[in-house]
């Protein structure tokens, strides 16, 4: 039964991932992913991530793809209880997950129940393919990336950042490009999406209503 929660902006909304899962998470090991934000200048998120997850009583247990092996790969994202990635270039992510097979682990432990939590980028790299990012991402910070396909653990496209500065008009792009061919779904920095096995609700936090 998969579990995915799917954020524009993690800290913003951590604390509805306590009502989504409905278990304890004092104790608990997330395996933290930050590598998206290597290409990039403002990397604040990162850390804030970081540190709203320690706030819900997370253990993080950094994973940055580019200085790991193999091995450290497959022992922390099968060992910890959850996976995290934070947010950055989708497609340089892409790129550092399929060289050392962390895609595959990832997909294979998340159709297993393990938790998924994705920020930005770590959201939309779930999707089935992530062309539909480039309004959004610089594609060439990824020289390697031989193909768009992604994880494929959805079947719809997030779209993060709806109306947030500074990305509201490459989401407006985005939406007027793909809105007719694709199954998008743009949240803002105050929404996420909560995947529950097939169940799929965009949640709103309640002091924006």
């Amino acid at each position: 039964m998969k579990k995915i929660f799917l954020t524009s902006s993690f800290k913003d909304v951590a604390d509805m991932l306590r009502t989504f899962l409905n278990e304890e998470l004092k104790g608990k090991t997330v395996t933290f992913i930050p590598t998206a934000s290597l290409t990039e200048t403002v990397t604040f998120y990162v850390n804030a991530g970081k540190k709203a997850l320690e706030g819900l009583g997370l253990i993080v247990d950094p994973l940055e793809l580019t200085h790991a092996s193999v091995q450290e790969v497959h022992d922390k994202l099968k060992k910890n209880d959850y996976i995290y990635i934070a947010g950055g270039n989708t497609f340089f992510l892409l790129q550092e997950l399929r060289k050392l097979g962390a895609d595959k682990i990832i997909v294979e432990q998340v159709q297993k129940g393990k938790l998924y939590i994705g920020e930005s980028a770590g959201s939309m790299i779930l999707a089935p393919n992530i062309e539909y990012v480039k309004d959004m991402d610089d594609c060439q910070k990824a020289p390697e990336l031989t193909s768009f396909e992604a994880l494929s653990l959805i079947n719809f496209y997030p779209v993060p950042h709806h109306t947030n500065f500074p990305f509201k008009k490459a989401v407006e792009r985005i939406i007027s490009k793909y809105e007719e061919v694709l199954p998008l779904l743009p949240i803002s920095n105050t929404q996420a999406i909560s995947v529950f096995d097939e169940e799929v609700k965009v949640l709103v936090r309640t002091d924006c209503l």
